[in-house]
C-alpha cells in the first residue's frame, strides 16, 4: 500500500510539472517589448497605436498595446505612474486608438505569496522524492559507496556438504572452518588460530562457489556473496568504500562468511603497469588488505574467495593472516564423477538401463558443471522423444551433443566424402585397437556433428595424472591414423585431418620443450611454460634459448611426427583387412560402439544383438563382411575412385 501511495504521488508530481511547463510556455508565447512613457505618448498622438489595455497593478498602471508596424504576436508594455499622466493618455487616444480598461485583480498578499513559491515547492518535493527512490530502490543510484553483497540468511534454502560430490578432500578442508563458527572455544582453549581466509582454486565448473555456500549452510551463519567486479565503478574511491561497507555489515552479522567470487578481478598483483600510474583497482585492493588483517579486528568473520587465476594475485593477499589456506578444487576422478552424477540424478527419473558408473567412465575430464549439463541434456532429449524416463540412448545422444554438437542429419554429403570419412575414422579405430598404450575406442561414427564430418571417441583405460613417453607416442600415432588411412586407401589426402595434426604437433612439441623426452636435447625445458590456460600467465612466452636450439627443437618435433606416421602406416598396412571391415561397416550403419568394434575385429561380424544406445537402423541391418583378398580390395577401391 505504501508503495502504491508513493507511486501515485510520484506520477501526480510529474503531471503538475508538465502542466506548469505547458502553461508557462503558452502564457509567454507573445513577445512584449518595453516602451518609454514619452515614446508611448508620441506614438499615441501620431496615431500609430492600434489599441491599448490599461490595468492597475500595485500602485501603477500597466499599459499594453500594439503599434501599427508590429507583427501579430508582438506587443509593447509601459507603465503610467499617476492619475494625471493617465488622463493625458486618455486625451491623446481620443478618436485615434481603442482604449480598454481592465479592473485590478483583488488578490490577497497570502495568495500572491503562495502562488510565487508553489513552483519551488514542487521542484523541491520532486527532487526529494527522486533522491529517496534512488536510495531505497534496487538501483541504489546515490549509494555508490555501499556494498553490493547479497546476504543469505537461515531463511534461505541451504546447501549442505551432502549436496557437494566428488570433492571429499576439499570438503574436509572446510570442515574446520565450519567447526570454528559452531564452537570457537574448542580451538581457543588449545591456542589455535582458525584460518582467516580460504582461497578456492580450480578450473571453471568444479564447484568452488558451491563449496563456499555449503560451508555457510553447515555453519548456519549469514553468508555474504559478492563478485570481484562489483567493487569496480566509474567513480574514484567507490571500490574502497564498498569494501569498508561490506566489512561493516559483516561485523554486524558476525559470525558470518564473506564469499568473493572471481577475486582476481580486484586482487590482481599491484605494480604490473597495466592500469596506469594511479589504478583505482589498486586502491580497492589496499583497502581489502587492511580490512582482512589491519589494526581493526574482524573476529568471527571468515573470508572465502574463488579464482581460476591464482598466479596473478598479489602476494600480500596470499600471505598467512589473510588467505592462510589454499584449496585446489580440481575436476573429479572416476569415483568423483559417479558421485556427482548421483547427486544430479536425484530429481530425474532414470530407466533401469542407466549405469552411472559407465557414464562416469566415458566422461574423463568433465567438471561437475559439465556432468550436470550432460544429465540435463539427456532429460531434454527424453522429453523431446515423449518418454517418461531417461534411458541410456538419451544419455548417449546427450553425450554426443555435449562433445561434438547436434547431429547434422540434413547435411548433404556425397558418397565420396562419406567414404573418406569412414576410412579416416576407421584408421583412428584400428590404431586404438592394436596399440596397447593407446586410448580405448569407445565409439566411432560418420554422422556429421558440429564442424566434424565424423569422429572417434577415444577414452583412457583409467584416469591418468601423468603419462609416459610410450603412451604419448601411441597417442600421436593414433591421431595420425586417420590421415594414414586416407593415404593408403585413396592415394591422396584431404583437409579433414587438420585438427589431428594440430593436436599431434602440440603433444610432440611439449615432449621436447617441457617434458625433456628428446634423446638428442636431453632433460631440459625450453621456453616459459604456460601450463593450464586457466592457471597460467598467458600474456607472452619467453624464448630462453638460441636460434640453433630452436632449429633442433623443430627437428626433434618433426622426427617424433614422422616416426609416428610411419608406425601408423605399418600398422594399418598389416591390418588392411580390419581397416576395410570397420570402414565398410561404418558406411552401412554409420555408428559403432566399443562392443561392436571388438566383435568385428575378433570375429569379422557384428554381434547378434546390437549394443545399448544404437538406433533402430542398426537393428534392421545384418552385416557379415569378410575380409577380401588384396587383389579384390585394390580393384574395388580403384573402381570407386573412378566412379567418384
Amino acid at each position: 500500500m505504501n508503495r502504491i501511495f508513493r507511486n501515485t504521488i510520484f506520477y501526480l508530481l510529474i503531471f503538475l510539472v508538465v502542466i506548469g511547463v505547458v502553461s508557462f510556455f503558452q502564457g509567454n508565447n507573445t513577445k512584449t517589448e518595453p516602451l518609454t512613457y514619452s515614446k508611448f505618448i508620441s506614438e499615441l498622438e501620431a496615431g500609430d497605436v492600434e489599441e491599448i489595455t490599461i490595468q492597475p497593478l500595485r500602485g501603477v498602471y500597466e499599459v499594453k498595446g500594439k503599434l501599427t508596424d508590429y507583427k501579430e504576436d508582438e506587443l509593447f508594455v509601459t507603465h503610467v505612474l499617476s492619475d494625471k499622466a493617465l488622463d493625458r493618455v486618455d486625451a491623446a487616444a481620443q478618436g485615434k486608438t481603442n482604449v480598454k480598461f481592465v479592473p485590478a485583480e483583488e488578490t490577497s498578499g497570502w495568495v500572491t505569496f503562495f502562488t510565487s513559491i508553489i513552483p519551488f515547492v514542487i521542484i523541491f518535493i520532486l527532487f526529494f522524492f527522486l533522491l529517496n527512490q534512488a536510495q531505497g530502490g534496487g538501483s541504489r543510484v546515490m549509494n555508490f559507496g555501499k556494498s553490493k553483497a547479497k546476504l543469505y540468511t537461515e531463511e534461505k534454502k541451504k546447501v549442505r556438504f551432502k549436496d557437494v560430490a566428488g570433492a571429499d578432500e576439499e570438503k574436509q578442508e572446510l570442515v574446520e572452518v565450519v567447526e570454528f563458527l559452531k564452537d570457537p572455544r574448542k580451538f581457543a582453549e588449545l591456542g589455535a588460530r582458525i584460518p582467516k581466509g580460504v582461497l578456492l582454486v580450480g578450473p571453471p565448473g568444479t564447484g568452488k562457489t558451491l563449496l563456499a555456500r555449503a560451508a555457510a549452510g553447515e555453519a548456519g551463519v549469514p553468508f555474504f556473496s559478492i563478485s570481484g567486479s562489483d567493487f569496480v565503478e566509474m567513480f574514484v574511491g567507490v571500490g574502497a568504500s564498498r569494501v569498508r561497507d561490506l566489512f561493516e555489515n559483516a561485523k554486524k552479522n558476525a559470525p558470518c562468511i564473506i564469499f568473493i567470487d572471481e577475486i582476481d578481478a580486484v586482487g590482481r598483483q599491484r605494480g604490473a603497469g597495466l592500469g596506469g600510474g594511479h589504478d583505482e583497482r589498486e586502491q580497492t585492493l589496499n583497502q581489502l588488505l587492511v580490512e582482512m588483517d589491519g589494526f581493526g579486528g574482524n573476529e568471527g568473520i571468515i573470508m572465502i574467495a574463488a579464482t581460476n587465476r591464482p598466479d596473478i594475485l598479489d602476494p600480500a593477499l596470499l600471505r598467512p593472516g589473510r588467505f592462510d589456506r589454499q584449496i585446489t578444487v580440481d575436476r573429479p576422478d572416476l569415483k568423483g564423477r559417479e558421485a556427482v552424477l548421483e547427486v544430479h540424478a536425484r530429481n530425474k527419473p532414470l530407466d533401469d538401463s542407466v549405469n552411472l558408473k559407465s557414464i562416469a567412465a566415458r566422461t574423463p575430464g568433465f567438471s561437475g558443471a559439465d556432468l550436470e549439463n550432460l544429465l540435463n541434456e539427456a532429460a531434454l532429449v527424453a522429453a523431446r522423444r515423449d518418454k517418461k524416463k531417461v534411458d541410456m540412448t538419451d544419455i548417449d545422444e546427450a553425450t554426443d551433443r555435449v562433445i561434438a554438437g547436434p547431429a547434422k542429419k540434413s547435411r548433404v554429403i556425397s558418397q565420396k566424402e562419406r567414404k573418406i570419412v569412414a576410412y579416416h575414422e576407421a584408421g583412428h579405430t584400428i590404431i586404438g585397437v592394436i596399440l596397447d598404450e593407446a586410448d580405448m575406442v569407445h565409439k566411432v561414427t560418420i554422422v556429421p556433428r558440429g564442424q566434424a564430418g565424423g569422429y572417434a571417441v577415444m577414452l583412457p583405460k583409467e584416469d591418468r595424472y601423468f603419462m609416459t613417453k610410450p603412451e604419448l607416442l601411441d597417442k600421436i600415432t593414433g591421431l595420425l591414423g586417420g590421415r594414414v588411412a586416407e593415404d593408403i586407401v585413396f592415394g591422396e589426402v584431404s583437409t579433414g585431418a587438420s585438427n589431428d595434426f594440430q593436436r599431434a604437433t602440440g603433444i610432440a612439441r611439449r615432449m621436447v620443450t617441457e617434458f625433456g623426452m628428446s634423446d638428442k636435447l636431453g632433460p631440459l625445458q625450453f621456453g616459459q611454460s604456460q601450463g593450464q590456460v586457466f592457471l597460467g600467465r598467458d600474456f607472452n612466452s619467453e624464448q630462453n634459448y638460441s636460434d640453433a636450439i630452436a632449429h633442433e627443437i623443430d627437428m626433434e618435433v618433426q622426427r617424433f611426427i614422422k616416426e609416428s606416421y610411419e608406425r601408423a602406416k605399418k600398422i594399418l598396412t598389416e591390418n588392411r583387412d580390419k581397416l576395410e571391415l570397420i570402414a565398410q561397416t561404418l558406411l552401412e550403419i554409420e555408428t559403432l560402439d566399443a562392443e561392436q568394434i571388438k566383435h568385428l575385429v575378433d570375429h569379422g561380424t557384428l554381434p547378434e544383438r546390437p549394443a545399448a544406445g544404437l538406433d533402430k537402423k542398426q537393428e534392421d541391418v545384418k552385416v557379415n563382411i569378410l575380409p577380401k583378398k588384396d587383389e579384390e580390395q585394390t580393384s574395388e577401391i580403384h573402381e570407386d575412385r573412378k566412379e567418384d
